[in-house]
């Protein structure tokens, strides 16, 4: 049974740094694993995921160069540091993963390409 148990959110002010860690377990196969958000009133938008099998990363534009995945697999944990936060930044993140059917930067923008979703931490950026 595939688990995912996402943590590490919380309010900081624009500019500030968070990081979001997430324990994965269960699969058995090659798949993808990262990050959705969701901001109020708007739809689900992924922000950052890679492949198990490593060294394939993907990043939404709107966080590129500001976020960082990156995972341990001994302790079967991955994570999103985020730095220079800003208020856009706020939503629910949500821990996601599935296996790999598409390629990484398809399977993290499409949130019906993902299987599993952790219950979701909140990330708020004030100004």
């Amino acid at each position: 049974e595939v688990q995912l148990q996402a943590s590490g959110g919380g309010l900081v002010q624009a500019g500030g740094s968070l990081r979001l860690s997430c324990a994965a377990s269960g699969f058995t196969v090659d798949y993808a694993i990262g990050w959705f958000r969701q901001a109020p009133g708007k739809g689900r938008e992924g922000v950052s995921c890679l492949s198990s099998s490593g060294g394939d990363t993907y990043y939404a534009d709107s966080v590129k160069g500001r976020f960082t995945i990156s995972s341990d697999n001994a302790e079967n944990m991955v994570y999103l540091q985020m730095n220079s936060l800003n208020p856009e930044d706020t939503a629910i993140y949500y821990c996601v993963a599935g296996p790999l059917l598409f390629s990484l930067g398809t399977q993290c923008s499409i949130d019906n390409a993902m299987d599993y979703w952790g219950k979701g931490t909140q990330v708020t950026v004030s100004s």
